[in-house]
């Protein structure tokens, strides 16, 4: 079991290396083209991806959650919380003012036609 682990240990590290190499953007690999990276944590097997994790990378957090996809960096949005958004909140005031118009409507139906009920009715006090 602890020969296995010998292997398995390091292959798992030069996968998990690969994989991140592979996911970052090439403005944050440091010190080499991305495409060396990947050479050197295949090639080396074990000294590889030490490095890449020690040295290779920008290791702090991306400003406005890049990715290491371009269309999805250049298309992504900031979101901000419904309460700090304006188109939001402009919307909410929108959608009110369609709901009171549709109530009024609403209510000015109601009440022509209670008048007409009357009216069928031969109440002599409507009007």
């Amino acid at each position: 079991m602890l020969r296995a682990l010998i292997y398995l240990l390091p292959l798992a590290l030069t996968i998990f290396a690969f994989i991140d190499c592979l996911n970052t953007p090439e403005d944050e690999a440091k010190h080499l083209p991305k495409i060396a990276w990947v050479f050197i944590i295949l090639l080396f097997w074990i000294v590889g991806p030490i490095v890449w994790l020690a040295a290779g990378k920008l290791r702090q957090a991306p400003a406005g959650g890049r990715t290491p996809s371009e269309w999805h960096r250049n298309h992504r949005q900031e979101w901000v919380a419904p309460d700090d958004n304006p188109d939001f909140l402009k919307s909410l005031k929108e959608e009110s003012k369609k709901d009171e118009a549709l109530l009024k409507d609403w209510e000015a139906d109601l009440r022509r036609r209670e008048e007409e009920l009357k009216r069928r009715e031969g109440d002599p006090d409507a009007l």
